[in-house]
């Protein structure tokens, strides 16, 4: 559910055109959209809103479908035309209509039914005012790295070596990942090349783009670069425009333009269902063909946040049944050979690995009510445990019968007696790692012995004043796995 403060935290800063021929409507909804966005503008038909659009800039647009002189549709249409990112939320009497449709094709960002449900307003202004705050971010982003790449660019070494590798510096202060992700498909496309018959010269032309072929990275926002969680729709989106930003910035340099096309075609498929341009089999670039193969191998033998990695024999197998669809079946013949060989490090994977890295990972798991850490991150936890075992005790409180509270007390209530039984537990469990879980449980993660007597009793004393009360399960997990969140259900309920 989106609070009012949320709402307003995120549209304050935007203006709206707000178009509706019925004037009750108009000044009911008026009055109501500027408790929230910094400037309303109001139209009564297609006609005027158009007038209004080509004279200022707005942030959404918010309009009905049927009305006189212009309707909403066409309306749409002639503003997408103009700016085909422009953000648009229809309202519409017609839930059932072909005219609903025409509107949805038309790529509108949402819709609310009229006569209007205000908790269902508030969540589609809420997440339109998400895109376009995301949106508005990349684009200041992108005006501060064009500033801070022609610097770094004038200062750069005219050795052709060092400037790469600073290059690739870049990266690697951002996402230590990304960098040794690098490395490792250029090693990979090396070998794949040499068993191809290519030169001395065009295996280290390739090497070269292999190191690079993220470095459009640099302009991802930090908020979906170092995102561990599943991308949206919009996220995606930004990540896949590194390829052409990549292109861009090394065509821009002469030591760099014979590397440009290979960074730009590495996410092509040989079936033509990759990005940017929807390349397939002999269009796609000889070396990006190579590259596509490395790039793939290392995603499937590291280990991912969700999902581990592939054995080679596994990885082998994929490669294979994908040959035709997304690899060139002629690299895949050399790459087979040529990977089966390889060793891989244990240790590779998407976890953090300073503690930088660590606190920015983490910004993505607090759990906003008690601001300890998610359940998500401790889904995170678990499965770094598994590789290297830094956590050897688990503790869970549980509190009994909270849903009973609630009802009696009100949500509120129980929102505020959550956050004290959280800050509790950080008070007296400082060092340790603590999770809200499933509402009202509690997970903490410690790599040792630890005396909770003095943290009993006043968690007593504290829930008695409430008339509830707690279980505490504590779990060794050197003796016992627990890899999931499931495992952890299965445990408190025993």
């Amino acid at each position: 559910m989106v609070t009012i403060q949320e709402l307003k935290a995120l549209t304050s800063s935007l203006k709206v055109l707000y178009v509706e021929d019925d004037s009750a409507i108009q000044k009911t909804m008026d009055k109501y959209l500027k408790k929230f966005f910094a400037t309303v503008d109001l139209a009564n038909d297609g006609e005027e809103a158009l007038m209004l659009y080509e004279k200022s800039k707005y942030d959404l647009i918010i309009t009905d479908l049927s009305m006189p002189k212009i309707n909403g549709i066409d309306m749409i249409h002639k503003i997408k035309e103009v700016d085909e990112n422009q953000a648009i939320i229809i309202t519409t009497a017609h839930g059932e209509s072909n005219f609903l449709l025409g509107a949805i094709k038309s790529h509108i960002d949402g819709y609310i039914l009229k006569p209007f449900d205000y908790t269902e307003l508030n969540f589609e202004l809420f997440k339109i005012s998400q895109k376009i705050q995301k949106f508005r971010e990349n684009e200041e982003y992108k005006e501060h790295l064009k500033d801070m790449l022609a610097q770094k660019t004038k200062e750069m070494s005219e050795n052709y070596e060092k400037t790469i590798y600073s290059m690739v510096d870049l990266i690697e202060q951002r996402d230590t990942y990304t960098a040794g992700h690098s490395k490792r498909v250029a090693y990979y496309c090396n070998l794949i090349a040499k068993e191809m018959g290519y030169s001395e010269d065009e295996c280290t032309l390739l090497h070269q783009a292999a190191i690079l072929h993220d470095i459009g990275k640099i302009e991802t926002p930090d908020a979906v670069l170092l995102n561990p969680k599943p991308l949206n729709d919009i996220e995606y989106k930004l990540i896949q425009e590194h390829v052409t930003v990549g292109y861009k910035l090394l065509d821009n340099i002469p030591m760099f333009q014979s590397l440009a096309k290979i960074v730009h075609q590495h996410h092509e498929r040989h079936d033509g269902l990759g990005y940017p341009k929807g390349l397939k089999a002999d269009e796609i670039d000889q070396f990006a063909r190579i590259m596509i193969v490395a790039d793939a191998f290392d995603a499937m033998t590291t280990n991912r946040i969700y999902k581990a990695r592939k054995t080679i024999e596994e990885a082998i197998q994929e490669l294979k049944y994908l040959s035709e669809k997304q690899f060139h079946p002629a690299v895949i013949q050399s790459a087979i050979i040529v990977l089966a060989e390889i060793t891989i490090e244990d240790g590779i994977n998407q976890l953090p690995k300073t503690t930088l890295e660590e606190e920015r990972f983490a910004y993505f798991y607090k759990d906003t009510l008690t601001q300890l850490y998610n359940q998500s991150y401790l889904d995170v936890i678990l499965i770094k445990n598994n590789y290297n075992f830094d956590y050897n005790k688990m503790i869970i409180f549980s509190i009994r019968h909270f849903s009973k509270y609630n009802k009696q007390h009100s949500w509120a209530k129980g929102d505020e007696l959550l956050k004290e039984f959280a800050n509790i537990l950080s008070v007296h469990l400082e060092e340790e790692l603590i999770f809200r879980v499933f509402g009202d449980d509690f997970v903490v993660m410690s790599q040792r012995e630890i005396q909770i007597k003095g943290l009993l009793s006043v968690l007593d004393e504290f829930l008695q004043q409430h008339s509830l009360s707690y279980k505490v399960t504590t779990v060794n997990l050197q003796e016992q796995q627990v890899t999931n969140l499931s495992d952890i259900e299965m445990l408190y309920k025993t």
